[in-house]
């Protein structure tokens, strides 16, 4: 499975500028059945790095890659279809909207009124979508990665239920001098998408995603989650801290993220370096100014750990 998604990472990183790192943690959320926040200033490759990832895998015909570029006048509608009167016979027949594909791309998500980002609540909680009252399944495996803009007009921010729904948020952040300069003379020029082709089939990638639940939690690390969560909502800092889906969340995040590093364990070290990205987007402290990651920082450094347990925990 590691070789699978090494070539994988290898293949997005040919194209697209990103810490292995991150990428890493992208993809284990894949895996573990979760949605990716990309949150970012304009311009830093958000979009060309989800374009890259959905190319890398080869889909089912017509199930693939669909992407929504978000504005203010989209309806729910545009999102997950509409039912209309069709045919001779005058039968009611659904239309599905761009939800409908194994991997979305909701491009600068906050850019929708609240009515329209509603649409995706059911859709990543319950894969599944109801219109007019009837009930339709998503496509398996289905995958959703937002991206959501910094600063701009016309900016909705999103309530905090539905961010409590994406299993990470990440920034790309700016590259290196380095890295800058290979950007430019490789992006600079049209030809830069030429070569780029899947390495992955779906088949593949849904394989892995069953081996998530294989991956052993010891108790010991259960424990930890759980004194994580409820110090992030004891916290004289945070107005709210993690909810119970967090640690649902982080646990299966840090599985897959074990997959993808070629680990048959998760130790500490793994919950601890997952948290940021897993929890502070679910935080919202009393003072604005105050930065949740600092926060989730000073916790853990409090939070008691046996030494035993603090690297390495098998089952």
């Amino acid at each position: 499975m590691k070789e699978q998604l090494d070539k994988l990472i290898t293949n997005v990183q040919s194209l697209i500028y990103i810490e292995r790192r991150k990428l890493e943690y992208i993809l284990a959320a894949m895996i573990a059945g979760g949605h990716v926040m990309l949150s970012d200033s304009h311009g830093v490759g958000k979009t060309s790095l989800v374009r890259a990832l959905a190319a890398s895998i080869q889909w089912k015909e017509g199930k693939g890659f669909n992407r929504v570029q978000c504005t203010v006048d989209l309806l729910p509608q545009d999102i997950l279809g509409y039912t209309r009167i069709a045919g001779d016979n005058l039968q009611m027949e659904f239309h599905k909207g761009p939800i409908f594909a194994h991997f979305l791309l909701c491009d600068e998500i906050n850019l929708l009124t609240p009515k329209t980002q509603g649409s995706f609540f059911q859709a990543m909680e319950e894969q599944q979508v109801t219109v007019e009252g009837v009930t339709h399944e998503l496509e398996n495996p289905f995958f959703i990665m937002s991206t959501m803009n910094l600063k701009g007009a016309h900016l909705f921010p999103l309530p905090a239920p539905q961010l409590d729904r994406f299993m990470i948020q990440l920034s790309m952040g700016y590259p290196s001098l380095e890295d800058e300069k290979k950007i430019i003379h490789q992006h600079g020029h049209t030809k830069s998408w030429a070569d780029f082709a899947p390495v992955m089939n779906v088949d593949e990638l849904v394989s892995i995603m069953g081996k998530v639940d294989e991956v052993p939690l010891h108790e010991d690390i259960v424990d930890y989650i759980a004194r994580l969560l409820q110090a992030t909502r004891q916290n004289s800092r945070l107005d709210t801290g993690a909810s119970p889906r967090s640690g649902i969340k982080i646990s299966r995040m840090a599985r897959a993220l074990a997959i993808v590093r070629g680990l048959d364990y998760v130790s500490i070290d793994l919950i601890k370096e997952l948290a940021s990205p897993v929890l502070t987007h679910r935080l919202i402290p009393i003072d604005p100014d105050t930065k949740p990651e600092l926060v989730l920082e000073e916790i853990m450094s409090n939070l008691k750990v046996d030494p035993q347990y603090s690297s390495v925990v098998r089952k």
